[in-house]
């Protein structure tokens, strides 16, 4: 689908979605991810013609459906003026290129479309350079439907191959080299960004990674914490770059908060890969706010899809607080029913700010776990230690005296060797 998602005469695409099941009982499911396609294909700008759900007793190597469906869904977008069919389910580039010369339709899967908002939303030059190379590498094994109306030659050592054959050796070898250029110019805004959280880390203050579904509201909980000015919009993938803030908890303690880029099932692996960089933040948190969409019938799922995502990229191990957003919008008895299941959990309203308090105060405990406060006496003359105190923790109270300066500090683990010699028996 092309990033404008219009068509040669100026109109937007008209596309035609298919979800497929297996198994009866995944019909429901099915259905739900057809209705979450249908998000996806509108975020990039098209009109959704029409849609169809294919029981399949086993995937056709061809089409993906059998021929009598994949007659009945090219009668379906002629008859619906849909220029575009869209697969919930992953296409080979052999699929595609049938469904092209079969039904004269551009045929996409999910992955396809969820590259395209990613590289619709990209803001910043390190989640162009990722998509870039997701896009790259997604079209690599694709290149042969560029060059298909071309002659191609069969022949044994020797014989030269067609017009087309050239071409496609050249595109790819141009997009090979284009990937190792992507990779090389990602790696050094990798290592800037490297610095950039060295910096941060050399004030030690924990940090938390807000993690989630996309459009779960976690943007929205970033900017009403913290007075952030993070994008807000109900749509899927609204924001793809991390955005930190300082976030000032009870007993002056405090929190650096990054909001990341929100998950979806069936997230393409070269996604995954391509912004391993960005969801670092989620692995060098010390804890996870993974929010939850209160209202969303499918929040159990969504919950186990970024645990899923988490555990891939090295994060599932972690610390996490389960939070529940938009209980605004909750029906009261759903509320009480998911407090009872979910007994550690913290439900909140980011729009009306319900439940922040609550939240704040169960941030502040588990800060106070990574802080362990110490009673010190430094000598007089050893302002360098205090001010590291005042760089590295949270300095609750400081007395000067004739025999030295008395300071209660909660710091990191890692420091508290170094300071042993300083502290009140």
């Amino acid at each position: 689908m092309q990033s404008h998602s219009v068509r040669a005469n100026g109109l937007p695409d008209r596309a035609f979605l298919v979800a497929t099941y297996r198994d009866v009982r995944d019909a429901a499911r099915a259905r739900e991810l057809l209705a979450e396609l249908q998000e996806l294909t509108r975020s990039c700008g098209a009109v959704v013609a029409g849609e169809l759900v294919v029981h399949l007793r086993e995937p056709h190597p061809r089409l993906l459906v059998g021929t009598g469906k994949a007659d009945e869904i090219t009668a379906r977008c002629r008859e619906l003026d849909a220029n575009v069919v869209v697969f919930d389910d992953a296409l080979s580039p052999a699929q595609q290129r049938n469904w092209e010369e079969v039904a004269g339709l551009r045929a996409l899967d999910r992955h396809e479309v969820i590259l395209q908002i990613f590289a619709d939303r990209a803001s910043t030059r390190e989640a162009e350079l990722q998509i870039q190379l997701a896009q790259a590498e997604y079209l690599l094994p694709r290149l042969h439907n560029a060059w298909r109306h071309l002659s191609r030659q069969q022949g044994g050592l020797g014989i030269r191959g067609g017009e087309g054959e050239k071409q496609l050796e050249i595109d790819h070898r141009l997009l090979r080299r284009r990937i190792v250029g992507l990779k090389a110019e990602l790696e050094k805004v990798r290592k800037q960004r490297a610095e950039q959280r060295k910096r941060r880390q050399g004030v030690p203050v924990p940090s938390a990674a807000i993690v989630g579904y996309t459009n779960v509201g976690k943007s929205l909980l970033l900017n009403e914490l913290t007075g952030a000015r993070v994008l807000v919009a109900d749509k899927l993938f609204a924001t793809l770059d991390p955005t930190t803030r300082r976030l000032t908890l009870p007993h002056n303690r405090t929190l650096l908060l990054t909001d990341t880029v929100g998950f979806v099932r069936k997230l393409p692996h070269l996604l995954v890969e391509a912004f391993k960089a960005t969801l670092e933040e989620a692995v060098l948190a010390d804890l996870l706010l993974h929010v939850a969409d209160i209202t969303s019938p499918s929040f159990a799922e969504h919950l186990a899809t970024t645990q899923e995502v988490l555990a891939e990229i090295g994060a599932g191990g972690k610390e996490a607080l389960v939070v529940f957003n938009k209980i605004d919008l909750a029906d009261d008895f759903l509320v009480r029913r998911l407090r009872h299941e979910y007994p550690l959990a913290v439900f909140v309203s980011a729009r009306t700010g319900a439940g922040f308090d609550t939240l704040r105060a169960r941030l502040a405990e588990i800060v106070n776990r990574h802080l362990g406060e110490l009673c010190l006496c430094l000598p007089p003359d050893q302002y360098a230690v205090l001010a590291f105190l005042h760089r590295a923790g949270n300095v609750l109270a400081e007395r000067f005296e004739d025999d030295g300066i008395y300071v209660t500090v909660a710091v990191p683990a890692k420091y508290r060797r170094d300071l042993e010699k300083y502290v009140i028996p």
